[in-house]
C-alpha cells in the first residue's frame, strides 16, 4: 500500500518530538511505500532535510506557504456563482465552508485565488463583516489580516496531489486539509492522527503572539478552528495519544465512533539497557527538548536559578536543537543575566548517551501530547519532573488500570516556584527517586512499547480501508 503521510512544520526539517515519531514511524512499516507531504512556512528551508529519509519513501514532496503571497495577479475576471458567493462567504467568515465546491473551484477549475481576493464580491463581502463584527478597526488591517489567512489555504487547494491509496494527516490544520483534499481528488480514504490538539496549540500561539494585533486574535483562532473542523468532517479515522485528547475532539465535533486513542510507543530494549549514572558528587538534571516557546525554557531557567540557591551541587544540561532561533537567544541571555551556574546548552545529543549522565529530567511545556522525551527518560529508569499538560500526569500516576505508583512529579504549568520545589523534592530524597525510576521503567515495559503502537496503527488502516470499502458498496 502506498500512504502519504502529511505534515506541517516539523518532518524532515525539524527533529525530535513528532519528526522523530514519523521517521521511527515509517522505518517500522516497510511493507508499506510512504510520501512525505511536507507543508513548511518558510521556502528557504526547502530541501534542508534533518534526516536521512527511510528507503520506503518514495518521494518527498515540499509545499511552502510563504509561497502564496509571492503569487501575481491574475488579470482576467472570474465570475462567481451565487453558490460559490455562499462557500466564499463562509470561509471568509471562517464558519463552514462548503470545502468540496472550495476543491472544484480552486482544484479542478485552477481559479486564481489571487483573483476572487481581488474581486467586488470579496471587498462586498469583508465590508460588511467588517460593519457588523468590527465597527471601530481599520478597515485596512482588516482586509489585510483576513488576506493573510485565506491566501495560504487558497493557495494549497491548488496543489499538486501526489497519488496514493490512503492519506494520512499528523494534525488537522493546513496538512488535514490537503489529507481531505487528496481523499477528494483519487476517491480514497484519509485519516487524522493528532499528537496534540492542533486547534488548542493555535490558540495557545495566538494569545501570546505579539504579531497579532489584539482585535484580531478572536478571528485566527476562528480560523484555525475552521480548518480543523474541515478536516475532522469527513475523516475515516481520528486518532489521539490519550483518551482527554480524544474527548477533546469529540467536543469540537468529531463523530465518536470514529475516534480513537493509540499512546505512543518506544524503543524498550534500546532504552531500558541505559547503566545507572556514576557517582560524582553531583545531581544532574537533564531536559531533551526543542528551544522553542512551547516547551516554556524560560520558566525552567528561572526554576534552576531559584534550585541552585538551596542545592549548590545541581547541574541542568538542555538537550536539544535551537530551532527557534529568537527565542533561543532569549533563553541564552536570562541564563547569562541570572547569573547561575552550571547551566549547559548542549544542542542536538545523542539522547542514549546523554541519558546516562543524568539523575532525572524534567520537562516544563505549556503544551503537550504524549511526550517521547518522558518516555525515553522512563525506560533508562530516570524519573522526570513534568507540567500537568496533556498526557504528562497520566504518565507519572499511570494510566486506568494502571497501579505501578508513582514515576516523578506532576507540577501546574509555568509556576516556577512549584517546578524549584519538585526538582529539590528530586534532588534530596535519592532513594525515593530510585524507587521512581524503576517504576518509571515497568511502565513503558507495559504500556508504552514502539511494537504495540505499530500494531496498533496497522489495525487501524486496515479498519479505514474496511469502513471505506463499506461505504463505498452502500
Amino acid at each position: 500500500m502506498r500512504i502519504c503521510v502529511i505534515l506541517e512544520g516539523c518532518y524532515p526539517y525539524v527533529t525530535g518530538g513528532v519528526s522523530s515519531w514519523i521517521h521511527q514511524y515509517m522505518k517500522a512499516m516497510p511493507q508499506h511505500e510512504f510520501i512525505v507531504w511536507a507543508v513548511g512556512a518558510d521556502a528557504s528551508t526547502r530541501g534542508q532535510f534533518k534526516y536521512e529519509v527511510p528507503d520506503n519513501v518514495v518521494e518527498v514532496r515540499e509545499l511552502f506557504l510563504d509561497e502564496a503571497l509571492s503569487m501575481r495577479y491574475a488579470r482576467e475576471k472570474y465570475r462567481f456563482q451565487q453558490e460559490e458567493i455562499q462557500a466564499l462567504r463562509e470561509f471568509i467568515n471562517c464558519g463552514n465552508p462548503d470545502w468540496e465546491l472550495l476543491f472544484r473551484m480552486y482544484h479542478d477549475r485552477g481559479i486564481s485565488p489571487v483573483a476572487f481576493l481581488m474581486s467586488e464580491e470579496f471587498l462586498e463581502i469583508l465590508t460588511e463583516i467588517c460593519r457588523k463584527e468590527y465597527p471601530y478597526t481599520s478597515f485596512s488591517d482588516f482586509f489585510h489580516t483576513v488576506r493573510s489567512m485565506l491566501l495560504p489555504v487558497l493557495y494549497v487547494l491548488r496543489s499538486d496531489v501526489p497519488k496514493a491509496d490512503m492519506y494520512h494527516a499528523i494534525a488537522t490544520g493546513y496538512s488535514g486539509i490537503l489529507a481531505r483534499l487528496g481523499s477528494y481528488v483519487y476517491h480514497v480514504p484519509y485519516e487524522i492522527s493528532e499528537h496534540g490538539i492542533y486547534t488548542r496549540e493555535r490558540e495557545e500561539e495566538i494569545i501570546r503572539a505579539g504579531w497579532v494585533l489584539p482585535a484580531f486574535k478572536r478571528t485566527w483562532v476562528r480560523f484555525f478552528y475552521m480548518l480543523s473542523n474541515g478536516a475532522y468532517e469527513k475523516a475515516s479515522m481520528i486518532t489521539s495519544l490519550f483518551d482527554r485528547a480524544l474527548e477533546i475532539q469529540v467536543e469540537m465535533g468529531c463523530d465518536r465512533e470514529k475516534c480513537r486513542y493509540i499512546p505512543n510507543g518506544i524503543h524498550y530494549e534500546v532504552f531500558s539497557k541505559i547503566p545507572a549514572k556514576k557517582e560524582n558528587g553531583y545531581v544532574d538534571i537533564g531536559a531533551v527538548l526543542r528551544i522553542s516557546p512551547i516547551k516554556d525554557v524560560k520558566t525552567l531557567l528561572y526554576a534552576f536559578s531559584q534550585l541552585k540557591e538551596r542545592i549548590p551541587n545541581a547541574r541542568l544540561h538542555i538537550a536539544g536543537p535551537a530551532d527557534d532561533k529568537e527565542y533561543a537567544k532569549e533563553c541564552y541571555d536570562l541564563a547569562k543575566q541570572l547569573g547561575t551556574e552550571d547551566i549547559y546548552f548542549l544542542g542536538t545529543v545523542n539522547t542514549q548517551e546523554y541519558l546516562q549522565k543524568f539523575d532525572f529530567t524534567v520537562l516544563c511545556s505549556i503544551s503537550e501530547g504524549l511526550p517521547l522525551a518522558v518516555l525515553e527518560s522512563f525506560a533508562a529508569g530516570r524519573p522526570c519532573v513534568v507540567t500537568d499538560v496533556g498526557c504528562c500526569r497520566q504518565l507519572i500516576h499511570g494510566m486506568r488500570g494502571d497501579e505501578l505508583g508513582e514515576a516523578g512529579i506532576c507540577v501546574p504549568p509555568m509556576f516556577r516556584e512549584e517546578l524549584c520545589n519538585a526538582m529539590e523534592r528530586m534532588c534530596t530524597h535519592p532513594r525515593e527517586r530510585y524507587q521512581m525510576g524503576i517504576t518509571a521503567r515497568k511502565r513503558v515495559e507495559q504500556y508504552f512499547r514502539h511494537e504495540d503502537m505499530i500494531h496498533s496503527y496497522q489495525q487501524v488502516y486496515d479498519e479505514v480501508f474496511r469502513r471505506w470499502q463499506e461505504s463505498d458498496s452502500v
